[in-house]
């Protein structure tokens, strides 16, 4: 006889179709009748995930909080997953991934003394390589899962041994039948699905109960359809289980299982496109409080503990699958936002005010100075721009920039962001360790030598190039030998929904291409050169600007979109004739994928191609790509209708469209033995955490501009 374990639950998305604080109603309406059911019914058992519910009961329904307590140390109440919520497991920060699982764990460890062995993300889009070993690190060695489903993503069996590399770690998982992991209509067919697709030899399975979604758990009738079909699958008994339970039943079993090797994707490929501004502001948050986290340490934080936790767990909240995916209700973001906001605003005044604090130990000097600092755990090397304020003045040709050891740096004066006179930007390269905090002087004594650049960018005739080789013209973009056409703007027609369910790619045709100005320079180096470019595509406004920096194989392009489209999406495409397998960054790491021209999530880089021709682009502001044999393209944009689920077929008159309105991307192009991973990555943390600059007046005689 098989068993099925009958795993009863409640699927809780606190944000969806509806708000947290509906989610908070669900939670509190779900947990009680939860407690009702085990109340009554002596060898029932139930199951409940996210530590962000059991947080919430505590806090606002002591009485109920004491209830559940009391079930789980009867052993009745399966505290599984232990996260903080159920995220997107593709497009968190490595690091903030791990806060996901740590701020959870802390919380069960701190009230019920318990840390689940079973990872649990059973709506989750899709699973990244990397995630077999997050769960063994942090002590969990079983994983339930349903997405992709079988229509997706084929599985040699419903219950695997998962390795995200070869030679990695590696975890038993279970992927639930498609059938769901609630059940709003229960029978005996939805029990039978939980068989199919067993290893041979594997006498166990799961089929969960319950109304999910929207919370509620399993009711009385369904328990009641249950006791009556107890004997009703064919060869099979019921048995009212948990996960662990479950996990325990097959531990004899694991030399049956067949081994998969991989991604497990993918479920919802719209979702890393869509909605883009929840995309940014989480990454943004992610990268400052750890900077904030890593500048301090256990004895001298630069966060009050509580507030650093409290900023971690907004962050793992705003990773909630449907929430960091863009599908849900548009007006839920706005809260959202507040409570990226707070991270944000904890973490960056905490960092300003200690770049300050340890400016005070700097001796004082007659000239003013420039500081900066890498509050990061990476090494900074690149360029930078800062604005001294010179009492509206000018900057003097005679002026130098020296560093600590007193030697004339280079540097170059740039246009300023102000429209406005009186304002000076300067750009010059910095080299700094993780953490370091260095100082520049601005010295104003006459008569000096000026320090000569080592190497060189030049603008000329609407052409950029510099002296590592790099050239950028108007159809082309070059790095010795390599040439490549310049990357354009194809806009694509999307009819798909906001998950863009039942795809796995967009369109090849492109319905209009970019129209663009004659380019402008606006910079001519010798430091840093750069051309702008006005443009349109479609009803969109776009503004280009490339630069091209002395000494490094790289070319820059920051690119503006004022975004107008419905049912369309952009891509940023790189024409490149190699059919090499390529290398994405993806959360916690990276993974070599084919060119097949699927929609695949990505996190800060990609590289391809080999030897002299390999080309590596640092994309902090992108989240999913697409490559074939002939071409990589970057996804831009996507305007679908929000919260937009098929079958429904859109003509909602209140329906919101995505991302309508401003978006800036930042790329940069690596060439060379600089296209490397360990070069991408650093270049793309460096990109999303610029190194904290200030003025410094401090010594500066009186009479003397500050």
């Amino acid at each position: 006889m098989k068993t099925i374990h009958l795993i009863s639950n409640a699927h809780l998305d606190p944000v969806w179709l509806w708000p947290w604080q509906a989610g908070l109603d669900e939670a509190l309406a779900t947990c009680r009748s939860a407690c009702d059911r085990l109340d009554n019914h002596p060898d029932y058992r139930f199951t409940r995930n996210e530590a962000w519910v059991y947080d919430m009961v505590e806090r606002v329904d002591p009485a109920l909080f004491a209830r559940i307590r009391k079930h789980i140390e009867s052993g009745r109440w399966e505290i599984t997953g232990g996260w903080w919520i159920q995220p997107d497991c593709n497009a968190p920060s490595g690091w903030a991934w791990e806060r996901q699982i740590e701020v959870g764990q802390r919380y069960f460890k701190s009230r019920f003394g318990i840390v689940p062995k079973v990872g649990y993300n059973v709506d989750s889009f899709g699973h990244a390589a990397t995630l077999p070993k997050l769960l063994r690190d942090h002590g969990q060695e079983y994983y339930v899962m349903m997405r992709p489903q079988e229509n997706e993503k084929a599985l040699p069996a419903r219950i695997f041994r998962w390795r995200g590399y070869e030679d990695g770690p590696e975890v038993i998982a279970f992927r639930i039948p498609r059938v769901g992991y609630c059940s709003r209509g229960l029978s005996v067919d939805y029990l039978k699905a939980s068989l199919e697709w067993l290893p041979d030899g594997v006498e166990h399975s799961m089929a969960f109960i319950g109304l999910g979604d929207h919370g509620g758990g399993a009711t009385e009738e369904q328990i009641a359809f249950l006791r009556e079909n107890w004997d009703a699958v064919p060869g099979a008994r019921l048995e009212f289980s948990s996960t662990q339970r479950f996990f325990d039943a097959i531990a004899g079993d694991t030399g049956k299982l067949p081994l998969v090797v991989g991604e497990l994707q993918m479920h919802a490929v719209g979702c890393y496109t869509v909605h883009r501004g929840i995309k940014t502001q989480l990454r943004r948050a992610e990268h400052l409080v750890h900077q904030a986290e890593l500048s301090g340490s256990a004895s001298a934080p630069l966060v009050e503990p509580a507030l650093l936790e409290k900023s971690w767990r907004h962050i793992a909240f705003a990773q909630f699958h449907d929430t960091l995916g863009g599908t849900c209700l548009p007006s839920a973001y706005a809260a959202i936002f507040d409570q990226l906001g707070f991270a944000r605003s904890v973490a960056d005044e905490a960092l300003q005010i200690e770049l300050r604090r340890r400016m005070t130990g700097l001796p004082d000097s007659k000239h003013q100075r420039i500081v900066a600092w890498n509050a990061s755990d990476k090494p900074y090397k690149g360029f930078v721009e800062f604005e001294p304020w010179l009492e509206w003045g000018g900057v003097e040709k005679h002026w130098r920039l020296l560093d600590s050891t007193g030697s004339a740096v280079p540097y170059q004066e740039m246009l300023p962001e102000a429209v406005s006179n009186g304002l000076h930007r300067l750009v010059f390269q910095a080299d700094l360790k993780a953490g370091e905090m260095r100082a520049w002087v601005l010295d104003r004594t006459p008569d000096q030598p000026a320090a000569k650049p080592v190497g060189s960018a030049a603008a000329a005739d609407g052409t950029l190039s510099n002296d590592s080789g790099v050239a950028i013209d108007s159809t082309t973009l070059r790095y010795g030998s390599l040439k490549l056409p310049k990357p354009r703007l194809d806009l694509i027609v999307d009819k798909s929904d906001t998950w863009s369910h039942g795809i796995d790619r967009y369109a090849e045709e492109s319905v209009a291409a970019a129209q663009w100005t004659d380019a402008k320079v606006v910079d001519a180096g010798p430091l840093m050169a750069s051309i702008v470019q006005d443009g349109r595509i479609g009803d969109s406004r776009l503004r280009a600007e490339w630069r091209v920096y002395a000494g490094p194989p790289v070319a820059e392009l920051r690119l503006r979109v004022n975004w107008a489209e419905t049912f369309k999406v952009l891509k940023l495409t790189l024409p490149y004739p190699s059919g090499a397998a390529r290398e994405d960054g993806i959360t916690g790491g990276s993974l070599r994928r084919e060119n097949d021209g699927k929609e695949a999530p990505v996190r800060d880089w990609t590289l391809f191609g080999e030897g002299d021709g390999r080309v590596g682009i640092a994309l902090p502001d992108v989240f999913a790509l697409d490559a074939t044999a002939e071409r990589v393209r970057l996804t831009l944009l996507r305007s679908s209708l929000l919260a937009w689920h098929d079958p429904h077929p859109g003509n909602a008159s209140r329906g919101v469209v995505a991302d309508q309105g401003e978006h800036e991307f930042r790329f940069r192009f690596l060439f060379g033995p600089l296209a490397n991973a360990v070069e991408l990555d650093n270049q793309a943390i460096a990109m999303q955490r610029p190194l904290l600059l200030a003025d410094i007046t401090k010594g500066m005689p009186s009479g003397v501009a500050k």
